[in-house]
């Protein structure tokens, strides 16, 4: 029995350590993509002659590896290149119309990474809006479009976006004058209000009948999206649109939704070919009705139709002792007419009701009447049963004709070309950091420009992150289950040494150490848990040595000797006799 014990306390424990090693695999393979490109830039930087001190990141602005229709670090610390938008927001009122929040290009808070610059948000509850254009045109032909940049909700976010508009390439475009009714062709990333995270990519098409344009969202992403926005962390939102109408979006680098442009997105890019004729009705005799009563039944002779419900029970009997004299209340006897009761203003006083005493020991008082019963012959109002309708027609919809709307467009990815980047805005939270927007038909040359900046904002944040306890606790802090699962971690090792070094120990007496004492160590973790969330739990673990002896020691002192399971020490000092 005892070897059962070890060999199911040796396999739970395994499966624990399986599910804390995923977990830590999954942070692994993250930084080791994060390294990776870190790595590659560090190869790049040695060709070109580049120097870091060991242990220390040296920045360098990044540059294309290939050719871009638009890329931005703001590392010079300007906005020569942007736009603020002068103009009102329309149908708003005057004091909250005009686009007048605030922008800075400033380090990040946290994690900064010297020489390394962003574009911040500063103001809350204000309308925002800023722009540049392109080095040139993006024609949707050929080439695949890839958008990236980064975003950092550095003091968390309650309700705002921070998604960018790729706006459309017309004569009257105006960056002066950049709103919300601006024409845009493209709208794409992270948007949240309460507890909903959003991640947009909307795209605007034309339809080829009467040029008119419809907004067509993408499905929503299949990951949880809300750590984007509460870590605190700088995160890369990456889209990528091919010819062949795929699409993908990504967040650091993992593919979080992918689909088509003519499937995935509502509503569908291309019309039904058939629609509901406006000018059909439902004819007047049009009958729906798939069962009606049977014109044929009648109704029997003997259905009482008046017959009630409930009838009081002729079997009843009144109980014997029954006081039909006596009331159920009477007055009570030891009230008294308040001093100040005042008969013109108040009334006639009388006195409260109280239970009459008398009836406390009769079976009741008062009028006796039988309890009342369902009635065996109540049958209600006669209706006819019910048959299938000769005349049924169907439920009516109306006929279906040639959408006259209807077309088909097989390439939708080919939208309208665009030539300016915006950020259009309103947030309730400020401090929103933008960085390193690149808009290129490679994928290589954005995730090399991801590797030269990005990465080492992940690097720096990973390097500043707290150790292994911390990230426990923490990790349990969001999910409080963990909790358990260290303290598994830790007290099965423990109970096995206990079990295999003292091999005699009965069962009983290992239920009466071991388990009393990881209860307690779960008592105390839990009890914490409600007190004091900055005393990390885990503290308690190295208690559970000394709790184990001293349940121990409490057991052999009841009768249980260690060593020797059920036998007890029965020698008896001898009386000597004189």
């Amino acid at each position: 029995m005892k070897l059962w014990w070890g060999w199911a306390c040796v396999l739970l424990l395994s499966l624990l350590a399986l599910s804390v090693a995923e977990a830590q695999d999954d942070l692994e393979m993250e930084e080791a993509m994060v390294e990776d490109m870190v790595e590659d830039r560090e190869d790049s930087a040695e060709i070109e002659g580049e120097v870091e001190m060991e242990g220390e990141v040296t920045y360098k602005t990044p540059v294309p590896i290939g050719e871009v229709y638009f890329s931005e670090t703001f590392d010079d610390g300007s906005l020569d290149r942007w736009q603020v938008s002068k103009t009102m927001k329309e149908d708003a009122d005057d004091e909250i119309a005009k686009y007048d929040g605030k922008w800075s290009v400033e380090q990040l808070k946290e994690n900064k990474v010297p020489g390394d610059m962003g574009l911040v948000l500063k103001s809350r509850a204000k309308h925002h809006a800023i722009a540049s254009l392109l080095d040139r045109p993006f024609l949707f032909r050929d080439d695949a479009l890839v958008v990236q940049y980064e975003v950092n909700f550095q003091d968390g976010i309650d309700c705002g976006g921070a998604y960018i508009k790729l706006l459309s390439d017309e004569d009257d475009l105006d960056l002066e004058q950049f709103n919300d009714r601006t024409s845009y062709t493209i709208m794409f990333g992270p948007d949240k209000c309460g507890e909903d995270y959003k991640l947009h990519f909307i795209f605007r098409h034309r339809s080829p009948l009467n040029n008119d344009l419809e907004e067509k969202h993408a499905k929503r992403a299949d990951v949880d999206l809300k750590k984007f926005y509460t870590d605190k962390k700088t995160h890369l939102y990456t889209l990528v649109l091919n010819p062949d109408n795929s699409y993908e979006i990504l967040v650091d680098q993992s593919s979080v939704s992918r689909g088509s442009l003519l499937h995935d997105v509502v509503p569908p890019v291309n019309p039904t070919k058939e629609i509901d004729d406006p000018t059909d009705s439902k004819a007047e005799d049009w009958d729906e009705r798939a069962k009606i009563p049977d014109p044929e039944a009648v109704k029997p002779d003997d259905w009482d139709e008046e017959a009630p419900a409930k009838i009081q029970d002729p079997d009843a009997v009144k109980p014997e002792g029954w006081l039909d004299d006596e009331p159920e209340f009477v007055a009570d006897p030891a009230a008294n007419k308040p001093d100040d009761w005042d008969e013109e203003m108040d009334g006639e006083w009388e006195a409260p009701q109280v239970p009459n005493p008398v009836c406390e020991t009769a079976p009741g008082c008062g009028q006796w009447k039988p309890p009342t019963i369902n009635n065996p012959q109540y049958k209600g109002k006669w209706k006819a049963p019910l048959v299938d309708n000769p005349h049924y027609q169907g439920v009516w919809s109306p006929r279906k004709i040639q959408n006259p709307d209807y077309f088909e467009d097989l390439a939708p990815f080919q939208m309208t070309s665009f030539r300016a980047v915006g950020l259009e805005l309103w947030s309730m939270t400020s401090e929103i950091y933008f960085d390193n927007f690149i808009i290129t038909s490679y994928k290589e040359v954005a995730d090399r420009w991801a590797g030269d900046s990005w990465g080492l904002k992940k690097l720096v944040a990973s390097a500043n992150e707290p150790g292994v306890f911390s990230q426990l606790t923490m990790a349990a802090e969001e999910r409080p289950w963990l909790w358990v699962v260290y303290i598994l971690t830790v007290g099965l090792p423990i109970g096995l040494t206990v079990l295999f070094c003292w091999p005699k120990v009965t069962h009983q007496h290992y239920g009466l150490v071991v388990f009393p004492a990881l209860s307690e160590v779960v008592n105390k973790c839990t009890l914490q848990k409600k007190v004091d969330i900055g005393t990390p739990c885990l503290s308690f673990i190295p208690s559970f040595s000394s709790l184990l002896s001293k349940q121990k020691e409490e057991a052999d002192e009841g009768g249980h000797s260690v060593g020797d399971g059920h036998k007890q020490s029965v020698r008896k000092r001898r009386v000597r006799k004189d």
